[in-house]
């Protein structure tokens, strides 16, 4: 892999930009304005250091080989793009179509996407054979894990390409066919919705439930911290999706829809099931 391209250089896109840059890739950041340019050169930057403090392995030159910038045509030489934009489905689309018609025609697109049909993002482009999901998690530079989520259109050969470009930063690739939700969310969410509807009933404290998944399951963190860590709003979100695709077990608990309504998103904003101001 030579040069990267990542579209939207928020949380996800910068540690998307983190991972293939730490490991030798020239990695080109786009966003929406120069602020928001300015701000993603700092959350890439800032993740390299912390990696070099934790004595991680890092391929030398990662200024010289990072550019962030507002425009797409900056996508012409990079022979994989990657869109990490908000889990919106219309700004998906449109985010894709301007990165596709900026790529070269040899060049492979990617959604971050973390429950968003591929088929129905496909749709939308002039290359939907060249299209697939590589779904990083959060936070990209501490999860193992990346979901390669094959589409109808996707040519095969792009199956082991994918599996290889997830190796070579590190992680390893789990292959599934697009479905809603794929593997991880679908299976994820549902956790964390019982959990809610847990907590919204009153059959335990956020951090009795938490214990027994991570005591009695060994899970690394309970599915309600787990929520707060992704983000209550992006778990909304996706549940909402799945509950269009998959029916009413899907459906968002009224606690999470009044939580996200109140401005308590989870780590990012300092309070959801956990005041992370003092239980971080």
């Amino acid at each position: 892999m030579n040069r990267v391209g990542v579209l939207g250089g928020g949380r996800m896109g910068s540690g998307i930009a983190h991972a293939f840059l730490i490991t030798g890739s020239e990695v080109v950041v786009v966003e929406r304005d120069v602020p928001a340019a300015d701000a993603a050169l700092v959350r890439v930057r800032g993740a390299v250091a912390k990696s070099i403090d934790r004595g991680a392995d890092v391929a030398e030159g990662t200024d010289e080989r990072l550019d962030v910038g507002t425009d797409v045509a900056a996508f012409a030489e990079c022979s994989l793009v990657i869109e990490a934009v908000p889990e919106e489905p219309d700004l998906k689309v449109q985010s894709l179509q301007r990165a596709e018609a900026a790529m070269s025609p040899a060049a492979t697109l990617a959604t971050n996407t973390s429950s968003i049909s591929i088929d129905r993002l496909a749709k939308s482009l002039e290359r939907p054979e060249r299209f697939l999901g590589l779904h990083f998690f959060n936070p990209v530079p501490a999860s193992k894990l990346v979901e390669v989520v094959i589409g109808a259109a996707t040519r095969p050969q792009l199956r082991e390409i994918a599996q290889g470009w997830v190796r070579q930063v590190g992680k390893t690739p789990v292959t599934v066919t697009d479905s809603p939700g794929f593997a991880s969310s679908r299976l994820g969410v549902a956790l964390g919705l019982e959990a809610i509807r847990m907590l919204e009933e009153g059959v335990a404290s956020a951090a009795d439930i938490d214990a027994a998944m991570e005591l009695g399951y060994r899970h690394p963190a309970g599915p309600l911290r787990t929520t707060d860590i992704v983000g209550l709003d992006v778990r909304l979100g996706i549940a909402e999706e799945l509950a269009r695709e998959l029916g009413p077990r899907f459906e968002p608990p009224q606690l999470l829809r009044d939580m996200v309504a109140r401005g308590e998103l989870g780590r990012k904003t300092g309070r959801g099931f956990y005041d992370w101001g003092t239980d971080s």
